[in-house]
């Protein structure tokens, strides 16, 4: 299947509706941009982009799928120029262009290119942003080069929840457990020192590396409170196992506390993001 093929396939199937949902899948397009501008990941992105360019006007939006992004965007007052290489009317620049009509965005433009192969004049945007598609690029140093290449100096570059591997066989695990890839076979992901190394060599700052747990761009659809609360739960399940084991006896505090070095239980191991599938990061650069 194609990556169009796919998401028109999960669409019809019942088991993917929350995917679709949380995904911003929807075929009311206009939907997805409704309930994207209204999550946290992009509450919080916003606020990340007003403290390190609060003056910006000029963004360009990388790899920016059915419009999501590139759209809130556009509504929120930048002026918006979108990449987009896919040229369907379901996930690619023909949705972004239906969305562009819908919303009357004169701050808006959108183009078919791929991110490698920009063809767009030097320093041209106080922001370049991306989000879910640097993993996806087909030679990555060339992607980071040219996203900086298009960057302002002192602009910022932006990555927003890509997925990292840390080595052969987490990348395998990733692509196994990814709920798409048995359809379009077209996932990819990187470890953090090759996102980094790419970025140096572009002659970019990194200012901030925010891993998986530190921010809910990273983590979501899961919330701030089930992420907080994840300790607590992790405790209260080991402890309803302990008093199965040895019954009222298992409030006794030391005794709580040698059952849960026995069975690893800790912060360290509740918060281990290696333990997670294809985890996300996300990456503040500044063009030097």
């Amino acid at each position: 299947m194609t990556w169009e093929e796919t998401i028109e396939f999960i669409r019809t199937q019942p088991e993917y509706k929350e995917l679709v949902d949380k995904a911003y899948f929807d075929s009311d397009l206009s939907l997805n941009v409704e309930n994207f501008m209204q999550s946290e990941e992009f509450i919080e992105t916003l606020q990340l982009l007003k403290k390190y360019q609060p003056d910006a006007r000029t963004l360009l939006d990388i790899g920016s799928g059915n419009g999501i992004s590139a759209v809130a965007l556009a509504l929120k007052g930048y002026n918006v120029l979108t990449i987009e290489p896919d040229s369907s009317d379901t996930v690619g620049a023909g949705a972004i262009r239906k969305l562009k009509t819908h919303y009357n965005l004169t701050n808006l433009e959108v183009f078919e290119a791929f991110a490698e192969e920009l063809q767009l004049p030097y320093e041209s945007f106080d922001i370049v942003y991306v989000r879910q598609c640097m993993h996806h690029a087909y030679d990555l140093e060339k992607f980071v080069a040219e996203a900086s290449r298009v960057t302002k100096k002192n602009g910022l570059f932006i990555t927003i929840r890509d997925h990292i591997i840390f080595d052969e066989r987490d990348k395998e695990w990733f692509l196994n457990n990814h709920p798409l890839q048995k359809f379009y076979g077209g996932e990819n992901a990187f470890t953090p020192s090759e996102y980094k190394t790419a970025m140096i060599k572009a002659g970019l700052k990194i200012e901030e590396e925010i891993k998986y747990f530190d921010n809910i761009i990273n983590y979501y659809p899961s919330s701030k409170e089930e992420i907080s609360n994840m300790f607590e739960f992790a405790k209260s399940k080991a402890l309803l196992n302990l008093n199965k084991k040895i019954g009222v006896l298992s409030k006794i505090s030391f005794l709580q506390e040698m059952y849960f070095k026995k069975i690893g239980l800790s912060k360290e191991s509740v918060y281990d993001e290696k333990k997670i599938s294809g985890r996300m990061y996300s990456y503040l650069c500044i063009k030097k």
